[in-house]
This record gives C-alpha cells, sequence and structure tokens, in this order.
C-alpha cells in the first residue's frame, strides 16, 4: 500500500471534504469539524474533542452512522487514492 504522511493528509483534508460534501451532505456535517489526529497502519484516527472551540460535548457521534463512516474512507480514497480505516477518538 502506498503511504502517506498525516501532515500529507491534512493538506489534502478539504479536498477530502469537499468530495464528501459531494457525496452526501449529512455525512459531511458529521465530519467537517474532526481533528486528524494520527495516521499509523491504514488507519486515521479522528477527534471531535476541541476545548477551545467548545464549552461543553460537541461530539455528535450519535448521530455519526456507519454509511457516514464508509462515505468519509471512500472521499479519502477518492482524492488520495488510499484505502484508509478511520477510527473516532
Amino acid at each position: 500500500m502506498t503511504q502517506i504522511s498525516l501532515a500529507d493528509l491534512k493538506l489534502q483534508w478539504n479536498q477530502v471534504l469537499d468530495a464528501l460534501l459531494d457525496a452526501d451532505r449529512i455525512a459531511w456535517l458529521a465530519f467537517f469539524d474532526a481533528r486528524l489526529v494520527s495516521l499509523n497502519d491504514g488507519k486515521l484516527l479522528l477527534s471531535f474533542i476541541d476545548p477551545q472551540k467548545f464549552g461543553g460535548d460537541h461530539n455528535f457521534k450519535s448521530v455519526r452512522k456507519p454509511e457516514h463512516t464508509a462515505k468519509l474512507a471512500s472521499a479519502i480514497k477518492e482524492v488520495t487514492g488510499l484505502n484508509l480505516e478511520v477510527i473516532e477518538e
């Protein structure tokens, strides 16, 4: 499998989000605020914790469905050519 660094993926993240928006606006809404934490062994770890942004919980995990995660993975593949497993912190 071709490798990509977290920094390189971050540079392409807006393109990934644009592709996700084209595929599914609800999925885009579920992931647009995610922070890319790490990328190891084909696994992308996302976090929705940002104490600087919100005082309370803004993790909409209950709204995100497996099909939304699958669409995000598909958008990542469309932009980067890589099959990554998306994991939420």
